[in-house]
């Protein structure tokens, strides 16, 4: 039996609106959200905030990354894809800028988790990866280390 994601990663410009719509959206009987407060402080940071929404039966968990004032984040935004489910249109964070993330989280914590979930989206889904626009992400942000390991390992 092959294997399946469980995941997926969502670029998303949240308002108060927003935040405040989001258990509505995601019920505490289907859902785990954070905490409102914690949802408040990852909207607030300029950079990369960031959580998880996890649907408990099936344990399908989306990973936030809210738009802020980092440069990534904004071309991610500019360059979602765009797909349908059902009657639903939604957009979906750039490979590229899911690779980039991954990096940079993988340089901060040392998870090999982030590696493995490269070379799975490597190995899965090049032909979505816009290879030139990753290697220009990579090198603007200095992550030609960890995206070598990456590749190699």
């Amino acid at each position: 039996m092959g294997s399946r994601a469980h995941d997926i990663d969502l670029v998303v410009e949240l308002s108060g609106a927003g935040r405040d719509a989001l258990p509505r959206a995601f019920p505490e009987a289907e859902f785990y959200l954070p905490p409102p407060e914690v949802v408040l402080v990852e909207s607030s940071r300029e950079g990369r905030g960031h959580f998880n929404i996890i649907h408990c039966p099936s344990g399908l968990k989306a990973d936030i990354y809210l738009v802020g004032d980092d440069e990534l984040h904004a071309w991610a935004f500019r360059n979602a894809r765009h797909y349908s489910v059902g009657k639903l249109e939604v957009r979906v964070a750039p490979p590229e800028y899911v690779i980039v993330r991954k990096l940079e989280f993988y340089r901060e914590g040392g998870s090999h988790k982030h590696l493995r979930d490269i070379r799975s989206m490597l190995s899965l889904s090049a032909e979505l990866i816009d290879t030139p626009v990753l290697e220009d992400w990579v090198q603007r942000r200095g992550l030609n280390e960890p995206w070598a390991e990456a590749r190699n390992a």
